[in-house]
């Protein structure tokens, strides 16, 4: 067996390679091709009035509201421009954790390869 492209450590890193490349290509289509969603909807405008408030923290309490609040916050972060940072910062941590597990992975030198096949040799 050779050393190359069937080393398990040469294949993960060329695999997170993959990942950054596509990832952040993506990212950056994505922002460059999508706009922010406007603002002014007719369902924004109600949920950010003070009934619709007043009414959640009646019904569930203050826990209600602040629930709310971050569902709003986190819906809005996969819309827009917003998505192409998200998706740039999910595909930094996947290739982080793949170029991490690639660095625990034992080198494989040539010298190992030689020795195995003068051991097979002599069998």
């Amino acid at each position: 067996m050779k050393p190359g492209i069937t080393n398990p450590r040469t294949q993960l890193i060329i695999i997170t390679v993959a990942i950054m490349l596509i990832g952040l290509g993506s990212a950056a289509l994505i922002y460059f091709t999508a706009g922010n969603p406007p603002e002014s909807t007719l369902v924004h405008e109600f949920e950010n009035s003070k009934r619709y408030v007043h009414d959640l923290e009646l019904y569930g309490g203050k826990m209600n509201v602040l629930a709310d609040q971050f569902r709003r916050w986190f819906d809005s972060l996969w819309e827009g421009k917003s998505l192409a940072f998200m998706i740039a910062l999910i595909t930094i941590i996947i290739s982080l954790a793949c170029s991490f597990v690639a660095s625990r992975l034992p080198i494989e030198s040539r010298r190992d390869f030689r020795d195995e096949d003068d051991l097979t040799k002599t069998q």
